[in-house]
C-alpha cells in the first residue's frame, strides 16, 4: 500500500501551503481581536462621557429646583397676607395669578380698573425688588405677563370667539405692561424690565377647569409667570470640555 510522506515520516516538514494557510487564519483572528478591543474601548469611553454629561444635567436640575423653591418661598413670604385681598394666588411653578374679574378690567375692554391699578402699584415694585435682587437677578430669563380669557364671546361661534378673545387678551397685557413701565418706583430698573418683561395674550387656550367643566370666572385672569434660565445653563454645561 502506498503511504503519504507524513505517514511514512511524521517528522517530515509540512507543505508550505498548509503553513501559510494557518498563518493567514492566525493573522485574521489577531485582527478581529484587536478590532473588538478598539470597539470595546470606544463603548467604554462613550459610556463614561454620557455619565459625566448626565451628572452635570442632574446637578444643574437639583440646583435650579432649589432656586425655584427658594424663589417661591421668598415671594410667598412677601405676599402671603396680600394675596387674599388682591384676589390672587401664587403657585409653585412661579406663576402669580390675579383672578378677581371684578377688579381687573371692564367686560370686553382692555382698560385697567382703578382697583387693579392700585394693586399693581403695590405689587409690582415689591415683586421686582425680589426678582432683581443679587440672589436671583442673573437667573431670571423672562417675566411673562399672560392674559387669559374664558372661551365664550356672547353668541359668536367658537372660532370667532377665540380670535376676539385673542385680540382682547393681547390688548390687556400690553395695557398692563405699559402701566408697569410708567410707575416711578421702578424707573431705576426700566432697562431690565424692557429686556425681560413680555406681554402675552393667550385667549382661551388655557381655561381653568373644575370637575371637567370650564370655570369662566377663573379663566378670565392675568398671570405673572417667571422663567429661569435653567435650560440655557444645562446647554452651557454640556458644551464645556469634559475633564
Amino acid at each position: 500500500m502506498t503511504q503519504t510522506r507524513n505517514e511514512q515520516n511524521p517528522l517530515s516538514p509540512r507543505p508550505n501551503h498548509e503553513v501559510e494557510h494557518e498563518e493567514h487564519w492566525v493573522s485574521v483572528s489577531d485582527l478581529m481581536g484587536g478590532l473588538m478591543m478598539v470597539f470595546l474601548l470606544i463603548a467604554v469611553v462613550y459610556m463614561v462621557q454620557l455619565e459625566i454629561e448626565s451628572r452635570k444635567v442632574r446637578d444643574v436640575a437639583v440646583l435650579y429646583d432649589r432656586l425655584r423653591t427658594q424663589l417661591y418661598e421668598d415671594l410667598y413670604e412677601e405676599f402671603e397676607e396680600d394675596l387674599p385681598r388682591w384676589g390672587a394666588e401664587l403657585n409653585r411653578n412661579l406663576s402669580l395669578r390675579f383672578y378677581d374679574t371684578e377688579v381687573l378690567f371692564p367686560q370686553g375692554e382692555d382698560t385697567l380698573r382703578p382697583a387693579f391699578r392700585e394693586i399693581l402699584e403695590d405689587f409690582f415694585p415689591r415683586y421686582l425688588g425680589i426678582i432683581t435682587s443679587a440672589k436671583y437677578r442673573d437667573d431670571i430669563l423672562e417675566v411673562r405677563i399672560e392674559g387669559h380669557t374664558s372661551s365664550g364671546w356672547g353668541s359668536l361661534p367658537e372660532r370667532e370667539a377665540y380670535i376676539r378673545n385673542m385680540a382682547l387678551s393681547q390688548a390687556r397685557t400690553r395695557t398692563t405692561l405699559a402701566y408697569l413701565l410708567s410707575l416711578p418706583e421702578v424707573s431705576g430698573e426700566r432697562d431690565w424690565i424692557k429686556a425681560h418683561l413680555t406681554a402675552n395674550g393667550l385667549s382661551s387656550s388655557k381655561v381653568v377647569m373644575e370637575n371637567g367643566v370650564e370655570d369662566p370666572a377663573r379663566s378670565r385672569r392675568v398671570e405673572f409667570r417667571l422663567r429661569t434660565d435653567a435650560e440655557s445653563r444645562i446647554e452651557g454645561l454640556l458644551e464645556e470640555e469634559s475633564p
